[in-house]
């Protein structure tokens, strides 16, 4: 792909975390187009040219951003303050990435050389659970999910599904 980018539903501050994720795994340019701030009770925005274009300076100081602009509540003067407040610096390198093994549920989990340990929930395999096994053959879902949810909240970073 050209890019990967976020753009709207926050303002470059809510965005940060978001983009500096982006920015460590994308091997490709990365591009921000946050809101002006958050609305307020109006529906209005309200941050100032001048925080946006500090804030999205830092994005690109700390090596985040290819592309950079604005969303709802950005107007010619928050573009013109974000062009001169990131003018001078380079845009972030595209880095030759190594793929890892990328798993995604309800948060993203990442697994590569780095990674020390994984816990896999294993009680939801027909295999290695008598208590699974009758449960799907009861047709109970409802108490079978119930068991690959405690194993989530018990730590389990994936679940091993074996039907």
């Amino acid at each position: 792909p050209l890019s990967f980018g976020l753009n709207c539903a926050l303002g470059a501050t809510q965005l940060r975390p978001y983009i500096a994720e982006l920015a460590r795994i994308a091997d490709t340019h990365v591009s921000a187009h946050p809101n002006a701030g958050l609305p307020n009770e109006f529906g209005e925005y309200d941050e100032t040219p001048e925080t946006m274009a500090a804030t999205l300076r830092e994005f690109a100081e700390s090596g985040f951003l290819n592309i950079v602009g604005g969303c709802c509540g950005t107007t010619p003067t928050h573009i013109r303050a974000i062009v001169k407040a990131v003018q001078d610096l380079p845009p972030r390198p595209i880095p030759a990435i190594e793929p890892p093994c990328r798993l995604a549920g309800l948060e993203p989990l990442n697994i590569g050389p780095d990674s020390l340990f994984i816990n896999v929930g294993e009680r939801t395999n027909v295999t290695g659970s008598a208590v699974f096994k009758r449960l799907i053959k009861a047709g109970d879902y409802n108490a079978a999910l119930d068991v690959a949810r405690q194993q989530v909240e018990n730590g389990a970073q994936i679940i091993d599904i074996n039907m």
